[in-house]
């Protein structure tokens, strides 16, 4: 094929005239880092039709890269990235002007890598700021424009260096501080909104004192996007540029576009409470770093158990530790919370816990053709079943399509879509939960309005009795999005002034009686958390079994199912959260045993046991092991997390 150069790009003009794309193909742009957004750059800025580049990486393409570097693939494994992507950008011009630096950018080619440059576009390393000041300072001295589009999140946040404006040192102020210092005042200085940190939803990925943050090709993508068409309006001197200490930040996730403006860059006194925030937020571990130990690859059974540890478990409590005896054997170290929590009656809820955590294991076992087998030791003690699991490898198991759904199964306390349940979902569900287990489903108009009715009850008996305070007081992590032991308060539903005022009065029984009795203090939450959620839902429904459970266990058999029900809930794209206060009331009042040191309340729950009656039917209610309602909505934001598995591990 012949190339020609107007063809190739004919198909921008309209945005920019035939002249203005003979200019373009004068212009020649540095761009230093080949990598995330560096390989986009060069691509984008290709196709616009710019017909000279200066390029420079020392790196290889590895496979941790394939996520978002538009350069890596199978076949770049190993292979140099300045030379991987000259080839790819010849493969759209071949008549481009190249000039290619594979040591990367250093002090000593900085002036050959900046030669005959009309524009630099930034692509460095996000942590390479030392040599990232030298270029935009040689930048400056030579006059010449420099672009810095950084990918955060889902986003782009984009700031622009020209001659004669406010320098980068000037904005950033990066010079004569500690390393550390350096890494939080770029951040800011790039995102001093941080549209990006609201949707991160595992903050264990982003640890600045390693050198470490989590990226997505979409954000490489806008990087390039923006980037290039300030290019274009810089190279042709069109359009209205914003130069530091203007910045843009644009994030997709969050479908919002803001303009930053922060007159003396990390001076501006916005800026430095923001860097005193980020400095406890993302360097508090800053001083460990030293004794941060390379890990070894885990073993196939601590891969299984890395899955198994995000079973469910009632207020995020995790009663299990794990024992690894051998390559084919582990011992599950279960124990109950009987003694100081009111939900967990004789023990069931956690033992349902611990049985949804050996269903976890089998599925993810099977990821690695392996088969799981338990067993219960008769001599364990009710309050803390022992079980030993035993692996051993089958050919015909193959990996179980919902291994990936394990971490990403929650709980949503907030309102879902009305929309119902159609026929392939219900029947989904039911088959998931194996023999001898059923659905009862709550979904028509008067059974959903009536289940709402009946948690919204059955709220006022959790909230007013001093029992289960003890046990919410405990619970709750404030100010947090996420927990590794607890329920984080963003995720327990409720609107900010209800979540502050309830934070003000867990400091004390005697506040949350006060309220109570004088100021209707149940009201507001039970609206918010039962009753507006049981209306806005697909409907509720009741897991049944088909006799009563009996045993350890039968409810063991009945967290598996659980399990498997909640899982292939979540890969329908449906959400789910368990409404267990009937059932655990009712168990107490069916067994006559003592719950609470209030007479009222006592005698409440006795009218709701058999208002749970009226709703199931006579028969089901001693059968029914799991309630909770269901529907379509999004993933939530806030959310438990696991401890991390070296905190379950014992023995070792």
């Amino acid at each position: 094929m012949n190339f020609d150069y107007l063809s190739a790009f004919s198909r921008n003009i309209g945005w920019i005239t035939y002249e203005e794309q003979q200019i373009l193909r004068t212009k020649r742009i540095a761009i230093a880092g080949l990598g995330g957004v560096g390989g986009s750059h060069l691509l984008t800025l290709t196709r616009l039709g710019v017909g000279g580049f200066n390029i420079a990486d020392m790196d290889i393409f590895e496979l941790a890269n394939f996520n978002r570097q538009t350069g890596a693939d199978v076949k770049a494994v190993g292979l140099s990235k300045v030379e991987v992507m000259a080839v790819k950008a010849r493969e759209i011009n071949p008549t481009l002007e190249l000039r290619s630096f594979s040591e990367g950018v250093t002090e000593a080619n900085l002036t050959a890598f900046l030669d005959d440059v009309d524009l630099y576009i930034d692509g460095l390393d996000f942590f390479a700021l030392d040599i990232r000041a030298k270029v935009f300072a040689a930048c400056t001295k030579l006059g010449i424009p420099a672009i810095t589009a950084a990918p955060l999140g889902m986003g782009v946040a984009l700031l622009n260096f020209l001659p004669g404006r406010m320098t980068f040192e000037e904005y950033f102020g990066l010079e004569n501080q500690p390393e550390n210092e350096q890494i939080v005042r770029f951040l800011m200085g790039l995102s001093p909104g941080m549209l990006q940190t609201s949707y991160l939803v595992e903050p264990r990925a982003v640890n600045l004192a390693l050198r470490r943050g989590p990226s997505t090709a979409m954000a490489c993508e806008l990087c390039a996007g923006v980037a290039a068409t300030e290019a274009l309006k810089i190279l042709l001197r069109r359009g209205k540029v914003f130069a530091a200490p203007w910045g843009i930040h644009f994030d997709a996730y969050r479908n919002k576009l803001i303009r930053t403006w922060r007159p003396g860059g990390n001076q501006n006194p916005l800026q430095r409470i923001g860097l005193r925030i980020a400095r406890k937020k993302f360097l508090a571990k800053a001083s460990e770093r030293s004794s941060v130990q390379t890990k070894s690859q885990p073993s196939p059974i601590e891969q299984i158990l890395e899955l198994a540890r995000w079973a469910p478990s009632g207020d995020n409590t995790q009663p299990w530790r794990f024992e690894i005896i051998a390559d084919n054997h582990i011992v599950i170290h279960g124990f109950d919370t009987r003694d100081h929590c009111v939900y967990d009656f004789k023990g069931r809820a956690s033992q349902i816990a611990i049985g949804a955590l050996l269903e976890n294991i089998a599925i993810a076992a099977s990821s690695r053709g392996l088969a799981a087998d338990w067993t219960l030791r008769p001599d364990s003690p009710e309050t803390a079943p022992t079980i030993d699991v035993y692996f051993s490898p089958d050919p015909a198991i193959k990996p179980n399509p919902l291994i990936p759904y394990i971490p990403a199964r929650a709980t949503q306390r907030r309102a879902m879509k009305r929309r119902p349940l159609n026929a392939q979902e219900k029947m989904r569900l039911t088959e998931s939960l194996g023999d001898n287990y059923t659905v009862l489903w709550l979904d028509k108009s008067e059974d959903r309005l009536k289940s709402a009715w009946l948690m919204f009850r059955n709220g006022k008996v959790r909230l007013t009795m001093p029992e289960a305070y003890e046990v919410h007081k405990n619970i709750i992590q404030w100010n947090a999005r996420v927990s590794e032991d607890r329920i984080p308060d963003r995720a327990v539903g409720l609107n900010p002034l209800a979540l502050g005022l309830m934070k003000w009065a867990m400091r004390k029984w005697s506040r949350v009686n006060f309220l109570n009795t004088y100021m209707a203090g149940t009201l507001m939450p039970r609206v918010e958390l039962d009753l507006i959620p049981g209306i806005f839902c697909a409907g509720h429904f009741a897991l049944l079994t088909d006799k009563p459970p009996a045993s350890i266990g039968d409810y063991l058999s009945a967290g598996r199912a659980l399990q498997r029900f909640w899982l292939t809930a979540t890969r329908l794209g449906l959400q789910l959260q368990p409404e267990m206060t009937p059932l655990i009331f009712a168990s107490y009042i069916r067994e006559s045993a003592k719950f609470t040191c209030l007479d009222a309340v006592e005698k409440q729950a006795k009218r709701l046991a058999n208002e749970l009656t009226d709703l199931l039917g006579d028969e089901f209610v001693p059968r029914a092991v799991f309630m909770g309602r269901i529907g379509e909505g999004q993933q939530p934001e806030a959310r438990s997390i696991r401890k991390p598995l070296s905190d379950l591990l014992i023995g070792r």
